[in-house]
């Protein structure tokens, strides 16, 4: 099972690199390979712990859920909510640019 989530995971994921920039796209392919382990988990704690003061100029609340989907990539048990979260987030995305690109 965890397998099987771990590929719902790297498919939602490739799908948003898919949308992002692509300097943006290259740094979170890069961040999600295996041997980046070193740099992905310090990133994701300080993503995590910069959202939480989100109150705070410069820092925002959105640097939570970005952590969290980093974090997922090394804990097993992130993995199920955050693949629903990110398959949501999409599914929602897309009905809202259907929604205006017919208004």
């Amino acid at each position: 099972m965890g397998n099987k989530q771990n590929d719902k995971l790297d498919q939602s994921m490739q799908s948003l690199e898919k949308k992002l920039p692509d300097p943006i796209s290259k740094f979170l392919r890069w961040l999600r390979t295996p041997s980046s382990r070193w740099a992905r988990i310090p990133m994701a704690i300080l993503l995590v712990a910069g959202g939480i003061f989100g109150f705070l100029p410069a820092l925002g609340f959105w640097m939570v859920p970005l952590g969290l989907l980093l974090l997922a990539q090394d804990l097993p048990f992130l993995r199920k909510p955050t693949t629903k979260i990110l398959v949501w987030i999409e599914q929602t995305w897309t009905k809202l640019k259907r929604g205006r690109a017919k208004s």
